[in-house]
Protein backbone atom coordinates (compact mmCIF):
# COMPACT_ATOMS: atom_id res chain seq x y z
CA UNK A 1 0.00 0.00 0.00
CA UNK A 2 1.14 3.70 -0.88
CA UNK A 3 0.88 6.24 1.54
CA UNK A 4 0.23 9.74 1.01
CA UNK A 5 0.57 12.33 4.09
CA UNK A 6 -1.62 15.24 2.81
CA UNK A 7 -4.45 15.37 0.71
CA UNK A 8 -2.60 18.09 -1.04
CA UNK A 9 0.05 16.68 -1.58
CA UNK A 10 -1.53 14.24 -4.82
CA UNK A 11 -2.41 18.26 -6.66
CA UNK A 12 1.19 17.60 -7.79
CA UNK A 13 0.81 14.15 -8.85
CA UNK A 14 -1.83 14.59 -11.93
CA UNK A 15 -1.26 12.31 -14.79
CA UNK A 16 1.14 10.13 -12.33
CA UNK A 17 0.17 6.10 -11.09
CA UNK A 18 -0.77 6.76 -7.37
CA UNK A 19 -0.81 2.90 -6.68
CA UNK A 20 -1.48 -0.55 -7.64
CA UNK A 21 -3.79 -2.50 -5.65
CA UNK A 22 -3.49 -6.16 -4.26
CA UNK A 23 -5.03 -9.27 -6.43
CA UNK A 24 -8.56 -10.14 -5.82
CA UNK A 25 -9.74 -13.46 -6.71
CA UNK A 26 -13.04 -13.79 -8.33
CA UNK A 27 -14.02 -17.19 -7.90
CA UNK A 28 -17.47 -18.79 -8.70
CA UNK A 29 -19.13 -18.25 -5.24
CA UNK A 30 -18.45 -14.57 -5.48
CA UNK A 31 -20.30 -14.30 -8.78
CA UNK A 32 -22.87 -15.95 -7.38
CA UNK A 33 -23.33 -14.18 -4.17
CA UNK A 34 -23.56 -11.12 -6.46
CA UNK A 35 -26.11 -12.99 -8.32
CA UNK A 36 -28.13 -13.55 -5.37
CA UNK A 37 -27.57 -9.47 -4.11
CA UNK A 38 -28.42 -7.81 -8.02
CA UNK A 39 -31.03 -10.39 -9.41
CA UNK A 40 -28.76 -11.17 -11.96
CA UNK A 41 -29.33 -14.67 -12.97
CA UNK A 42 -27.83 -14.50 -16.73
CA UNK A 43 -26.69 -18.14 -17.27
CA UNK A 44 -23.10 -16.75 -18.18
CA UNK A 45 -22.50 -16.23 -14.50
CA UNK A 46 -24.19 -18.95 -12.89
CA UNK A 47 -24.78 -21.83 -14.58
CA UNK A 48 -21.69 -23.23 -15.08
CA UNK A 49 -22.97 -26.47 -17.42
CA UNK A 50 -24.08 -24.41 -20.14
CA UNK A 51 -21.53 -21.57 -19.62
CA UNK A 52 -19.06 -24.05 -20.19
CA UNK A 53 -20.33 -24.86 -23.93
CA UNK A 54 -20.80 -20.62 -24.41
CA UNK A 55 -18.97 -18.19 -25.62
CA UNK A 56 -16.61 -17.73 -22.86
CA UNK A 57 -16.18 -21.54 -22.26
CA UNK A 58 -17.19 -21.03 -18.41
CA UNK A 59 -18.47 -18.76 -16.59
CA UNK A 60 -17.76 -15.11 -15.74
CA UNK A 61 -18.29 -12.30 -13.35
CA UNK A 62 -21.04 -9.73 -13.97
CA UNK A 63 -19.51 -6.82 -14.73
CA UNK A 64 -21.06 -4.57 -12.63
CA UNK A 65 -19.43 -7.23 -9.98
CA UNK A 66 -15.83 -6.15 -11.15
CA UNK A 67 -16.96 -2.59 -10.91
CA UNK A 68 -18.07 -2.57 -7.60
CA UNK A 69 -14.52 -4.33 -6.64
CA UNK A 70 -13.15 -0.16 -6.86
CA UNK A 71 -13.89 0.42 -2.90
CA UNK A 72 -11.52 -2.99 -2.07
CA UNK A 73 -9.04 -2.40 -4.73
CA UNK A 74 -8.94 1.32 -3.47
CA UNK A 75 -8.48 0.40 0.04
CA UNK A 76 -5.53 -1.80 -0.31
CA UNK A 77 -3.59 0.02 -3.29
CA UNK A 78 -3.37 3.74 -1.02
CA UNK A 79 -4.16 6.00 1.96
CA UNK A 80 -4.46 9.58 2.69
CA UNK A 81 -3.73 10.21 5.97
CA UNK A 82 -4.99 13.49 6.53
CA UNK A 83 -8.53 12.94 4.99
CA UNK A 84 -11.14 11.52 7.60
CA UNK A 85 -14.06 11.21 5.33
CA UNK A 86 -13.93 10.33 1.47
CA UNK A 87 -17.65 9.75 -0.47
CA UNK A 88 -18.26 8.67 -4.31
CA UNK A 89 -19.41 11.41 -6.15
CA UNK A 90 -19.92 8.93 -9.03
CA UNK A 91 -17.95 7.79 -12.46
CA UNK A 92 -17.08 9.33 -15.89
CA UNK A 93 -16.97 6.20 -17.75
CA UNK A 94 -16.42 2.94 -17.21
CA UNK A 95 -15.54 0.41 -19.78
CA UNK A 96 -15.81 -3.60 -19.80
CA UNK A 97 -13.00 -4.62 -22.73
CA UNK A 98 -12.43 -8.32 -20.97
CA UNK A 99 -14.69 -10.97 -19.64
CA UNK A 100 -13.70 -12.15 -16.25
CA UNK A 101 -13.41 -16.13 -15.80
CA UNK A 102 -14.22 -17.30 -12.86
CA UNK A 103 -11.45 -18.25 -11.06
CA UNK A 104 -9.75 -15.03 -12.16
CA UNK A 105 -7.58 -12.84 -9.95
CA UNK A 106 -8.16 -8.94 -11.15
CA UNK A 107 -6.19 -6.31 -9.40
CA UNK A 108 -6.93 -2.22 -10.14
CA UNK A 109 -3.95 0.41 -11.72
CA UNK A 110 -4.70 3.98 -9.80
CA UNK A 111 -4.16 7.46 -12.42
CA UNK A 112 -4.67 10.33 -10.63
CA UNK A 113 -6.47 11.99 -13.66
CA UNK A 114 -7.37 15.52 -12.11
CA UNK A 115 -7.33 17.63 -8.52
CA UNK A 116 -9.87 19.58 -8.22
CA UNK A 117 -9.57 21.80 -4.46
CA UNK A 118 -12.83 21.87 -2.68
CA UNK A 119 -13.71 23.65 0.79
CA UNK A 120 -12.42 21.10 3.02
CA UNK A 121 -10.67 18.78 0.70
CA UNK A 122 -10.36 18.33 -3.04
CA UNK A 123 -12.23 15.98 -5.99
CA UNK A 124 -10.36 13.49 -7.13
CA UNK A 125 -10.44 11.93 -10.58
CA UNK A 126 -8.95 8.51 -10.84
CA UNK A 127 -8.36 6.13 -14.20
CA UNK A 128 -8.87 2.44 -12.77
CA UNK A 129 -7.29 0.09 -15.06
CA UNK A 130 -8.71 -3.55 -13.82
CA UNK A 131 -6.02 -5.86 -15.08
CA UNK A 132 -6.93 -9.70 -15.01
CA UNK A 133 -3.58 -11.88 -14.04
CA UNK A 134 -2.60 -13.46 -17.26
CA UNK A 135 -5.30 -11.78 -20.30
CA UNK A 136 -4.21 -9.49 -22.66
CA UNK A 137 -6.66 -7.04 -22.09
CA UNK A 138 -8.13 -5.34 -18.59
CA UNK A 139 -11.77 -6.45 -17.40
CA UNK A 140 -12.54 -2.76 -16.85
CA UNK A 141 -11.23 0.81 -17.42
CA UNK A 142 -13.34 3.23 -15.21
CA UNK A 143 -12.86 6.88 -14.59
CA UNK A 144 -13.74 7.48 -10.74
CA UNK A 145 -14.83 10.62 -9.27
CA UNK A 146 -14.22 10.93 -4.98
CA UNK A 147 -14.57 14.05 -3.05
CA UNK A 148 -12.17 13.26 0.38
CA UNK A 149 -12.31 15.79 3.35
CA UNK A 150 -9.49 16.70 5.41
Amino acid sequence: MKRYAHLNDLAAAVGAELATSDWITIDQARIDQFAQATGDHQWIHVDAARAASGPFGGTIAHGFLTLSLLPMMSESAFAIDDVRMGVNYGLNRVRFPHPVRSGSRVRGRFKLLAYEPLPGGAQLTVEVTMEIDGAPKPACVAESVSRRFT
